[in-house]
């Protein structure tokens, strides 16, 4: 079946008392057993039935096993949030005394739990450039413990060759770990471009319109320490497992994932294309940049279309000639909403140096090439022409 049928057909693990067509929200904490001996095959993972809420939910598991279809993985394991997603991710895979290799270009949040939580624990975080392979090469040594990127960053647009890395990874004994919320899994296929673990806010694109909280590890079995501690160590200590509400919410979000993306992504497309032709004329001086991997003039554009296809996400970036006129820009808009959040239903834009990125200190911030100039717009599903023209009307009377 096509990935669209699989996202509305993906079976029950067991058949509802009363047919429902959509999977049941089980709010419950606890399951009866007919005897001791299940009781105790549950509770010692000889068989993946729920015994506490904390753990496993029939609810929770459902959307698990719609994305574990949709994306061909080994084990999928769904929790609170996209941060809780990456914290279990990076905990299985290292220790006191070990480092990870990434990216000086990652999320706000990301940055800050590898460069100040875990180094608080031991963990060193090697911040480097992951589009230079002779640096990524000669950063790894015995201690590292993953390689870990996001496919295309935020704000800083900026794309790895997932294949190359995979290459040195392996080379090396050591997973690859890739953040692909920007482009969803129903598009391309991670696993073939050499990634080892997917990890995935599904709070953005999965959720439908930003109706809930929620994060994934898709773990694709080459590592089989991932769904060992996961599934028999961290659910049960940490207490991160998604709730039956947001699990329900987001596989709902699924069935229409595919259509909602498509208009999306061409909505970027068409929004990027119009103001790339209007840099330099009159009336648009303030603005000075138009940063999209779905543009041609994107220097990573022909990378990103090779590993994930045609379309180019829903996140663009603009810049404008000094953070003043991105203050005034952002004051102006009428239609697209002042929030943070990446693939809600409506467009939104938020000033990434003051926000996303205020706390962290001027040369952080340099090192990580977030501007001060910079306005990071997520498109929705509005007409592109009442979103061009809020943008047109917000730059004209900036």
């Amino acid at each position: 079946m096509k990935k669209q049928t699989i996202a509305i057909n993906t079976p029950f693990p067991h058949n509802d008392a009363y047919g429902s067509l959509s999977m049941p929200v089980y709010n419950t904490c606890a399951y009866e057993f007919a005897t001791a001996a299940d009781m105790t095959a549950a509770f010692t993972g000889k068989v993946l039935e729920p015994d506490y809420s904390r753990t496993m939910n029939p609810t929770v598991t459902h959307f698990e096993d719609r994305v574990k279809a949709l994306t061909g993985a080994a084990n999928v394991f769904a929790f609170n949030s996209g941060m809780a997603a990456i914290h279990n991710i990076l905990i299985t895979l290292t220790a006191t005394g070990k480092n990870i290799i990434t990216s000086r270009h990652l999320f706000g949040n990301t940055y800050s739990l590898i460069s100040k939580t875990l180094k608080r624990f031991g963990v060193e975080g090697r911040f480097i450039d992951l589009t230079n392979l002779v640096e990524v090469e000669a950063a790894i040594d015995d201690n590292t413990s993953c390689i870990f990127l996001e496919i295309i960053t935020n704000p800083q647009m900026e794309v790895a060759d997932l294949n190359a890395l995979s290459e040195i990874a392996h080379k090396h004994g050591l997973p690859l770990v890739a953040d692909t919320t920007m482009i969803p899994f129903i598009v391309f296929n991670s696993y073939e471009l050499g990634v080892d673990v997917e990890v995935v806010s599904s709070t953005k694109y999965l959720s439908g319109g930003a109706t809930s909280l929620g994060g994934l590890v898709i773990d694709y079995g080459t590592f089989p320490v991932v769904n060992e501690r996961i599934r028999f160590e961290f659910l049960f200590n940490l207490g991160a497992y998604m709730t039956p509400h947001a699990a329900y919410m987001q596989t709902l979000g699924i069935e229409t994932l595919n259509s909602r993306y498509q208009l999306q992504s061409d909505n970027a497309l068409q929004l990027s294309r119009r103001l790339y032709e209007k840099l330099g004329k009159s009336g648009w001086t303030k603005l000075t940049s138009i940063n999209y991997i779905g543009l041609e003039s994107h220097p990573s554009h022909d990378l990103a279309q090779r590993q994930f296809g045609p379309t180019g996400g829903a996140m663009i970036t603009i810049d404008l000639v000094d953070e003043s006129a991105c203050y005034d820009f952002i004051n102006n808009l009428k239609l697209i909403h002042r929030a943070t959040n990446l693939f809600d239903n409506r467009s939104l834009a938020i000033h990434p140096y003051s926000t996303i990125f205020g706390n962290f200190s001027q040369e952080e911030k340099s090192m990580m090439d977030v501007l001060p100039t910079t306005i990071r717009l997520s498109i929705g599903l509005e007409d592109v022409d009442d979103l061009f023209g809020d943008i047109q009307q917000a730059l004209l009377n900036s």
